[in-house]
């Protein structure tokens, strides 16, 4: 992915980072950018506003932060441009950030050692997506089925390889395809693919375009196999998806969430951490206002499923307010 901040891969020279502003004379910012994911999940639109509430207030040592959302391919690539020190922030699922720090699964010939916690945000749904037509009503229906998982790789792709697994079927059971949830989303709706999974925050904006132009169907997720998931992997929990989250859904599904993370690297300096993580935490209101997921983001929940150490910038801010002792 290339990024607008690809000349500040020396992290020490953020801080250094300037901008020119205002009329008739010159204000410091400091830029600072946010790795989210495709324009039709959660990640982007929710990124955006988070970046937009650091960059109304957000200043260190007199300079004022300029936060930028950024697209990109979700959570194991951002994860990678973290380690690489290519961004300031990002969006990972609490799974995929545990396998990267600890180098398991995707991450077992590369582990990122260098990755920091800013804080928990919300819980990520896994939705299995068909069309009402398509005979799919439970997972075991996908055999022979096309079916997408995202790029090879991937939180989605590493999900549909344990689902398939516990469910004693192969990714040779099914036509794999690596769309994004956008792409996925057009296939489906051309009859050129079956199902789609998709783990975002919900409503998911694909989705939502889907159900309006076509009656679509949730394949719940539960059962003894995906418990043994659970077992497999601990960061996925039970959720209902409620009944009219998307057109037509009249009825609940039972299916599996993982919560979003926000990530930064070790040389992210500490005031920086500190002034970001004081900010959305102190406005989660105004993210409420682009999305329904961020009424979950609270400074209460800040730190649910964080398995890796915390930037100490943002352990500051939490002991500030008692929620780290």
């Amino acid at each position: 992915m290339k990024m607008k901040f690809a000349t500040l891969a020396a992290v020490a020279g953020l801080a250094g980072a300037l901008a020119l502003s205002g009329a008739g004379h010159a204000q410091q910012r400091v830029f600072f950018g946010i790795a989210t994911g495709g324009t039709g999940g959660t990640y982007y639109p929710l990124g955006g506003m988070l970046a937009q509430v650091i960059s109304n207030n957000a200043a260190v040592a007199g300079k004022k932060l300029a936060a930028t959302a950024e697209t990109g391919n979700a959570s194991v690539a951002n994860a990678k441009l973290l380690g690489r020190g290519e961004i300031e922030s990002a969006f990972i699922a609490a799974d995929i950030l545990d396998a990267a720090f600890k180098g398991e699964n995707q991450f077992k010939d590369a582990k990122i050692q260098n990755l920091r916690a800013l804080g928990a945000l919300y819980p990520e749904t896994v939705q299995l997506i068909v069309r009402a037509d398509s005979g799919v009503a439970k997972f075991a229906d996908l055999r022979g089925k096309s079916v997408s998982s995202g790029s090879p790789g991937s939180g989605q792709w590493q999900l549909l390889g344990d689902l398939l697994e516990v469910h004693g079927m192969k990714r040779t059971d099914v036509k794999e395809d690596f769309s994004s949830f956008a792409q996925s989303v057009d296939k489906i709706k051309d009859g050129n693919l079956v199902a789609s999974l998709i783990t975002a925050g919900t409503p998911t904006s694909s989705v939502i375009d889907l159900a309006n132009g076509h009656a679509i169907s949730i394949v719940p997720l539960d059962g003894p196999e995906v418990e043994a998931l659970k077992k497999k992997q601990p960061y996925y929990a039970s959720v209902t998806l409620e009944a009219n989250t998307y057109k037509g859904q009249a009825s609940p599904v039972k299916t599996l969430a993982v919560m979003a993370i926000w990530a930064t690297h070790d040389q992210l300096p500490d005031d920086i951490a500190y002034a970001v993580v004081k900010a959305a935490y102190e406005n989660t209101e105004t993210l409420a206002k682009v999305h329904s997921q961020g009424k979950n983001i609270t400074p209460q929940t800040a730190l649910q499923s964080v398995s890796i150490p915390l930037h100490p910038g943002a352990a500051k801010y939490y002991r500030e307010k008692g929620i780290l002792k």
